[in-house]
């Protein structure tokens, strides 16, 4: 079993499904993630969830269990699954195991999300997989009874804990090895974008030139579903953010010396390569970071420069709400589950600043 990219016969866009060894579309499956490209969700999004539903189909096969047969039991035979380094190898330390919490949580909510539609459309043995909900009185009842009143609350009834971390961040002066790496005016532009603003790499490679309102010093984050490259601003409404004067100075220098003429209405397009002018891709730049990364010795991905901005912003005291609207959060829930969990030394700091501790201690 394999995820398989497809391009949609109607609409020409790209979507996801699964095959099998003999290259035929898994039927339940492509259901499934067709239902999800019906709805918009982002092709990034069905990818995952048909890598997930490929996995999870492999497995049944090799226990000689029918998608539509399968049981609670198999779902946590799945996660075993999943984890063990090799077939024979039982994970005692979580450490040493072949996919980390999240990863295997990523794949059982696309199962689930399976069973989910399966069930909603009549398919009777996915109700058990389905999604359970409380109700009062603490009891259970699956997500489809619809007997007792009020909105469901979906919880999955076979999910890992997943050990918090702290976001991944860079230095300042990794930061600026970064940007003096970069070889063109375009990729610096780019990178110092992402840096400054904490935008997502989507939401880059989707602007026009109209959102870069330089007079004003603001660059405006639009939602669009046409774009030819694939970028998603992952953000449901318009949102403006500040940015800098030698930010703005960089990308006029970065239109002037090397976008030119050119006449196109997306800020970042191929210039190196052709087709040139074509809106730069996401995996143009995942090679263009791959080669800064051999270049610096920084491991670094474009959402690392959101994180590590984001940081600075709640280290240097800026309310929770700014950091949110900046980050294109639809949540400020969100924004403090992410980054408001610090380290020891800003707790340290923020103890300084409230000035009740001092650099020896307490006061």
């Amino acid at each position: 079993m394999r995820a398989q990219r497809v391009v949609m016969p109607v609409t020409a866009r790209e979507s996801w499904t699964v095959i099998n060894k003999d290259l035929a579309v898994v039927d339940p499956a492509e259901r499934y993630l067709a239902y999800l490209a019906a709805i918009e969700r982002s092709p990034n999004t069905i990818r995952a969830y048909a890598q997930s539903l490929a996995l999870w189909l492999e497995f049944l096969q090799l226990r000689v269990v029918g998608w539509d047969g399968a049981a609670v039991e198999d779902v946590s035979r799945f996660v075993t699954w999943l984890r063990a380094p090799a077939a024979n190898v039982i994970v005692l330390d979580a450490t040493a195991a072949r996919r980390g919490e999240s990863t295997v949580n990523r794949h059982l909510a696309a199962v689930f999300g399976f069973y989910d539609f399966h069930a909603r459309n009549g398919v009777a043995l996915a109700e058990s997989l389905v999604a359970w909900r409380r109700v009062p009185r603490g009891s259970f009842k699956p997500f489809l009874h619809h007997v007792s009143k009020g909105r469901p609350i979906p919880t999955r009834p076979v999910k890992l804990k997943v050990p918090r971390r702290l976001p991944v961040t860079l230095s300042v002066a990794e930061v600026a090895v970064i940007l003096a790496a970069c070889p063109r005016l375009r990729d610096r532009f780019l990178f110092a974008l992402l840096a400054e603003t904490g935008i997502r790499i989507g939401q880059a490679l989707g602007l026009r030139h109209s959102d870069f309102v330089s007079r004003r010093r603001e660059l405006r984050i639009v939602p669009r579903e046409d774009n030819a490259n694939g970028a998603r601003a992952k953000t449901r409404t318009v949102t403006t953010v500040p940015v800098s004067a030698p930010l703005v100075r960089l990308y006029s220098e970065y239109m002037h010396t090397e976008y030119g003429d050119l006449d196109s209405d997306y800020v970042f397009v191929n210039l190196f390569a052709d087709p040139v002018g074509r809106p730069l891709r996401y995996d143009a730049v995942a090679k263009l970071v791959a080669r800064l990364r051999a270049a610096t010795g920084i491991e670094f991905t474009p959402h690392v420069l959101r994180h590590t901005r984001a940081t600075e912003l709640i280290r240097a005291g800026v309310p929770i709400e700014i950091v949110s609207k900046m980050l294109t959060h639809r949540s400020v829930t969100t924004t403090s589950e992410t980054y408001i969990h610090l380290g020891v030394e800003d707790v340290r700091a923020e103890l300084v600043r409230a000035g009740v501790w001092t650099s020896e201690g307490p006061r």
